[in-house]
C-alpha cells in the first residue's frame, strides 16, 4: 500500500493533503475530544459568551493560557517533516489542516490553509490586528485580566475559530477550490466527521480525484477511498517516503 501511494504521488499533477488532530498527537498535543484533551476538564467558551460576558472572557483566557505551552513547546514530528519535504520536492501542491498548532509551518510547509485558525497568534475583534499569543498570555497570567488591543482597545482573542464563531469564508472557498481541482487528495489523522471540513474528501472524489485516507481508526469515508491505510501516521508516511526515494533513484 505505501508503494501504491508513492506511485500516485509521482503520477499526480496536483496533490492536496488534509490533516486532522491525528498528526499532532504524535507531537504530544492531545486531541481535544480524546482522554487527556482540554475538553475532558473544561467547557469550551462559546463565542457569543466571550463577546458579551467578562466572566466568560476570563474563563476563555484561563483555558487558553493553560494550554499555551502545549502548542509553543511542541515540535514537528516526522509526519510534519515529510509533508514539508514533499512540498519542496513538488509532490504536494497544498495542505489543508484542521489543526491550530502551527506545526506544519514550523516544519517548513508554506502552502497551508488553516480551517480553524492558529493558536500561535491573537487577533483583535475590532480592528483585526494580529500578534504573537505569547505576550497576551503572559499578561493574563500576571494580571488575571483579559488582554485588550494596544491599537484600539478591542478584545483580544486567539486567532482560532471558537464554538459559535463563523468560519472564514475566504479560507473555506480556497479549500473547496483545492479539493475540486486536485487529482489526488490524501486525508490523514482525521475522523472525517466534523463538517464542513469532512466534506472535502467527498468533494475531491466527486470531481475525479483519487482519494487516499490514512488514519489510526476507520472513518465514514473509507468505503469511497481508492486506498485506506490504518496505522500510525508517522510510520505510514515514512514507509511512503521510503518508496518515493526508491522510485526517484531508479
Amino acid at each position: 500500500m505505501p508503494r501504491q501511494l508513492a506511485d500516485w504521488l509521482i503520477e499526480s499533477t496536483s496533490t492536496i493533503v488534509f490533516t486532522g488532530a491525528g498528526i499532532s498527537t504524535e507531537s504530544g498535543i492531545p486531541d481535544f475530544r480524546s482522554p487527556g484533551g482540554i475538553w475532558e476538564h473544561n467547557q469550551p467558551v462559546d463565542f457569543n459568551d466571550f463577546v458579551t460576558s467578562e466572566d466568560s472572557r476570563i474563563e476563555y483566557w484561563r483555558q487558553k493560557s493553560e494550554a499555551h505551552s502545549e502548542y509553543f513547546d511542541a515540535q514537528p514530528n516526522v509526519g510534519h517533516e515529510i509533508l514539508a519535504r514533499w512540498e519542496s520536492q513538488h509532490h504536494l501542491d497544498g495542505l489543508i489542516t484542521q489543526n491550530i498548532d502551527g506545526l506544519h509551518q514550523a516544519a517548513g510547509s508554506h502552502k497551508v490553509l488553516e480551517i480553524h485558525g492558529t493558536a500561535r497568534e491573537v487577533s483583535c475583534l475590532e480592528c483585526g490586528k494580529r500578534d504573537s499569543a505569547t505576550g497576551p498570555v503572559a499578561e493574563f497570567l500576571e494580571t488575571g485580566v483579559p488582554p485588550i488591543c494596544s491599537n484600539c482597545n478591542g478584545w483580544l482573542k486567539h486567532a482560532t475559530i471558537s464554538f459559535g464563531q463563523m468560519l472564514d469564508t475566504t479560507v473555506l472557498e480556497q479549500c473547496a477550490e483545492w479539493a475540486r481541482s486536485c487529482d489526488l487528495f490524501v486525508a490523514m489523522g482525521s475522523s472525517l466527521v466534523v463538517h464542513p471540513a469532512a466534506s472535502l474528501p467527498e468533494m475531491a472524489k466527486a470531481h475525479g480525484a483519487r482519494l487516499v485516507i490514512i488514519n489510526r481508526d476507520p472513518t465514514p469515508c473509507d468505503s469511497m477511498a481508492d486506498l485506506a491505510i490504518q496505522g500510525s501516521l508517522g510510520e505510514s508516511l515514512k514507509d511512503v517516503d521510503d518508496c518515493l526515494e526508491t522510485l526517484r533513484n531508479q
